[in-house]
């Protein structure tokens, strides 16, 4: 799970978000969808990928922040019980 903070509004147009794309397959992530807050300056995304620095390494290259990396393994469900990611 990736915290992102952004010093401007984020506005995601259909290009850079195949750029984003491209660039994680390249470092063999998957980004496989992202809460956004209210105000539109901070994201929590959930991706797959061998490793924190893969992730860490494809945030680079496409320019985008990633302040917190938290590696999870599993979810927690409103029953108690938990689930592989």
């Amino acid at each position: 799970m990736v915290e992102r903070r952004f010093a401007e509004e984020l506005e995601a147009a259909s290009d850079v978000i195949d750029g984003i794309n491209r660039i994680n397959e390249e470092e063999g992530v998957r980004w496989l969808y992202s809460f956004l807050s209210a105000d539109r300056r901070k994201t929590y995304c959930l991706y797959e990928a061998p490793s924190p620095d893969a992730i860490r390494h494809a945030a680079a290259r496409a320019g985008l922040p990633a302040d917190v990396i938290v590696e999870v393994t599993d979810r927690l469900l409103p029953d108690g019980a938990t689930a592989a990611i």
